[in-house]
């Protein structure tokens, strides 16, 4: 199973329309997924006393983690970084099971011209640090608001095939890492 973790926890985000496009394309490549979405993190997850004992209705979001063969993150740029929900997201991970030789995927997205390239660098580095496998083939979805219509389709085919291309490519790596198919969860 892949993780699709929408790393903001902003109502309404463009992140979480990209997730949910690369989650039609995972049920096209007929590869199961499942949607973290930041936004649904429980609020008790923010007390101060998290960090020494990780609250119950945080162990599904931990589990799904752990459970998933590969992770595919789509981070937005907020003042030239990943939004600090998605930082202590992974802060609040097991450590170092979470991450440790799991392959990982990157998306950026941002309102400019780069396409979150920054963040997801940044990511590439702790995912790095904690030694992920990284997937090479990074999408980057600049002008992000020019880029999905009303219904969060994407206006660009281009960027519609690079995603595709991506997710493929990502399947098969994790499929060679893990040296089995993907499996539901």
């Amino acid at each position: 199973m892949i993780a699709l973790i929408a790393g903001t926890n902003r109502p309404g985000s463009n992140t979480r329309k990209v997730v949910a496009l690369l989650e039609a394309i995972y049920a096209e490549l007929k590869t199961p997924a499942r949607v973290i979405d930041l936004a649904d993190l429980p609020p008790e997850l923010f007390s101060p006393t998290a960090y020494a004992a990780k609250p119950k209705s945080f162990q599904p979001f931990s589990n799904a983690i752990l459970e998933s063969s590969g992770l595919h993150l789509v981070a937005p740029e907020y003042n030239g970084s990943i939004p600090g929900v998605l930082k202590y997201f992974i802060d609040m991970l097991k450590f170092p099971e979470s991450f440790q030789h799991r392959p990982v995927c990157f998306v950026g997205l941002a309102a400019g011209a780069w396409g979150a390239l920054r963040p997801v660098e940044q990511l590439q580095q702790i995912f790095g640090y904690r030694n992920a496998f990284l997937f090479p083939e990074r999408v980057f979805l600049p002008n992000v608001n020019e880029l999905l219509d009303e219904q969060g389709r994407l206006k660009d085919s281009e960027i519609l095939a690079r995603l595709k291309k991506q997710a493929t490519g990502f399947v098969g790596f994790v499929q060679r890492l893990n040296g089995f198919q993907l499996q539901a969860a």
